[in-house]
């Protein structure tokens, strides 16, 4: 039951990725673009996301436990440090240059297009790249 749900999830997820048009990569440079024909219509689904995430999550906090699990897993508030910052400045910067973020990446791939493999990959090989780095900076040996 619970692979099933989150596989509709993800369904549900990825669909409005694509009715949103987060797919696609003109949409959201023209949304990063200030300095051109500036697009706001990207502001307008997050604005949507939020109006229902925010109200969504006090109301699923509100239980003791999630359906499918123990507990819930919410990050830790900590101090905003270096590999937050560097992580965002990665982010922003692929996100401009590429024009996608994972979720909508992921999406994308099944349109086969070269630019969404390649952007993929490429993810692929820095969360990898990330992991080695951080194994090696931290002397961890486990998985």
């Amino acid at each position: 039951m619970r692979l099933a749900v989150a596989f509709v999830s993800g369904v549900v997820f990825g669909l409005g990725l694509i009715l949103s048009q987060m797919v696609n990569p003109a949409k959201i440079l023209g949304f990063l673009d200030l300095s051109g024909p500036w697009d706001p219509t990207l502001a307008v689904v997050f604005l949507g996301a939020l109006a229902v995430a925010v109200p969504g999550m006090r109301l699923v906090l509100r239980r003791g436990k999630p359906v499918f699990g123990e507990r819930f897993a919410l990050p830790a508030r900590g101090a905003v440090d270096g590999p937050l910052i560097a992580g965002s400045v990665v982010f922003g910067i692929g996100w401009g240059l590429a024009g996608f973020c994972p979720g909508p990446a992921i999406t994308a791939l099944v349109s086969g297009e070269g630019r969404v493999i390649l952007f993929v990959a490429a993810m692929v090989a820095g969360m990898a790249a990330y992991r080695i780095v951080d194994r090696w900076r931290t002397g961890a040996t486990d998985g």
